[in-house]
């Protein structure tokens, strides 16, 4: 029997500090215990995002992408706190539907860019529809 799962992440940033915090914010989650140039944000099934300050002579962070399901309840709140900070965010990938939501496969759906131009998204539904 496998057993692969997913452990962690390096996720490249500016300032590993706010990056870190504007995450957890976002999806209320708990920083762990900062470790070397690490701090971590663990999720819900055990996997971290590590971040790191993207070592010199990088200026210009190359952007990701990065998904996260979510419950509506915490859809939410993640919503609520987009268009508190008043960040631009899209119905798709692609950037159209300015500062809107998408209801694919029955669910929502928000893109939205970090700290550090990172492109997150947040989806209450996976791709296709949950498996019946």
């Amino acid at each position: 029997m496998r057993s692969v799962q997913f452990n962690h992440t390096i996720v490249a940033c500016h300032d590993n500090r706010v990056t870190a915090e504007f995450w957890a914010d976002i999806l209320g989650l708990e920083i762990g215990t900062e470790w070397g140039p690490f701090i971590p944000l663990p999720t819900d099934n055990g996997a971290t995002f590590d971040f790191a300050k993207a070592p010199p002579p990088v200026t210009e962070i190359q952007p990701q992408h990065y998904a996260f399901l979510i419950s509506e309840p915490e859809f939410d709140e993640a919503y609520a706190k987009i268009q508190r900070y008043k960040l631009d965010h899209w119905a798709d990938p692609q950037q159209r539907g300015v500062n809107v939501i998408n209801h694919n496969d029955g669910g929502r759906g928000v893109y939205f860019k970090d700290p550090n131009g990172h492109f997150m998204e947040l989806i209450t539904v996976p791709y296709g529809g949950w498996p019946t």
